[in-house]
């Protein structure tokens, strides 16, 4: 069999990755099924809710690819997951950013080392169960672009796929629903076909991101002050790296009216609060750009997503290296430093992407 017929398929044992790989088996694929082992326990911890990439997770993607008769091997990807995905993550909170784990776990492991081991299996291709597609360009090259499902699109987490592996990926779910795709699962009796979604970040399953970072490095964090705009002392936090901007809940800022973070000074281990319109800001710098496109000449207008839920905003584009600055037409709120800026077209093409740096006024 030609080696761009056989594909690896990451299966994480959720539904999605299970009815990609069932789909690609039936457009006449070769699959071998892979499950990357992430978490070096493999299992939560006592009450701290449900993460995926356990052992459990393990038997069900194995089971669904007995179902499918493709071979199923787990790859022990955990020293790379603690190196380049949660030390960053701890990183990026120290320093008072928020970090997208998501993003990173798919630069360095599913679009890296994955595709390491593709090559080594002789696959042309890998495939994931990402809502997302891959269209041709019609030039001979490959574009990524929006799910036909926006409210499951994906590509907000996939902008660091390098150029030329866009031509060796596979999104069979791109088209489809999350119904569809459970249909197909229920249909070819996989147990994983009314299994719930993972929810929030894979390693901290119950969203406490103080306590996991205490837990994980052995350091307690300490309390400090609360300022409003003014610089006024108006509280105690448990721990600035802990905190995001944007956040309302879980401040502990007594207010008859709604109070958020606005900003984290972490040289002084201070939190400044405010209202809602001190949240805005007319645009950002991003780092370690990712072009998915020749790269402009000069500045342009696009569209562009701050945080993987928002809806794209009209904004100008200035490439400056591997930086890009981008002024949006209105204000936007809460723009993160560590969060992804990806800039995509009016057809749903992604762009490019990078990490927020720098927040301008």
């Amino acid at each position: 069999m030609e080696q761009k017929k056989r594909v690896l398929v990451a299966m994480s044992g959720g539904v999605d990755s299970s009815a990609a790989a069932w789909l690609l088996k039936e457009q006449g694929y070769e699959c071998i099924g892979v499950t990357m082992k992430l978490l070096g326990g493999g299992e939560a911890e006592p009450d701290q809710g449900r993460p995926c990439c356990t052992l459990d997770d393990a038997q069900d993607a194995g089971q669904a690819a007995r179902r499918m008769g493709i071979p199923h091997y787990v790859f022990n990807f955990s020293h790379d997951f603690e190196e380049k995905v949660v030390r960053p993550f701890i990183s990026a909170y120290e320093r008072g950013e928020t970090p997208n784990p998501c993003i990173d776990c798919n630069r360095f492991l599913k679009f890296d080392k994955l595709y390491r081991r593709a090559r080594e299996l002789g696959c042309g291709c890998i495939a994931t169960g990402h809502y997302a597609r891959i269209l041709e360009d019609g030039a001979g090259g490959f574009r990524l672009a929006k799910a036909a499902d926006l409210s499951r699109d994906q590509s907000y987490v996939l902008y660091p796929i390098p150029r030329e592996q866009l031509a060796h990926t596979l999104f069979p779910l791109g088209g489809l629903t999350k119904a569809q795709a459970r249909e197909i699962a229920q249909a070819r009796g996989f147990v994983n076909a009314r299994k719930r979604d993972s929810q929030d970040i894979c390693f901290v399953p119950d969203g406490d991101y103080l306590a996991f970072m205490e837990r994980h490095t052995g350091k307690t964090y300490p309390q400090g002050d609360i300022v409003d705009l003014e610089g006024r002392v108006v509280g105690r936090h448990r721990g600035a790296a802990g905190l995001t901007i944007g956040q309302r809940r879980g401040v502990g800022v007594p207010s008859s009216g709604r109070i958020y973070v606005c900003g984290k000074r972490m040289d002084t281990n201070t939190v400044v609060v405010g209202p809602e319109e001190a949240l805005y800001s007319s645009g950002c710098v991003a780092e370690g750009w990712n072009w998915l496109i020749d790269p402009p000449a000069g500045p342009f207008q696009a569209l562009v997503k701050t945080r993987y839920r928002q809806t794209e905003q009209p904004a100008a584009v200035f490439p400056q290296g591997d930086r890009v600055r981008l002024e949006f037409r209105e204000p936007q709120r809460a723009v993160t430093p560590g969060q992804g800026a990806v800039v995509y077209d009016e057809e749903g093409t992604v762009l490019g992407g990078g990490t927020i740096a720098q927040i301008l006024p």
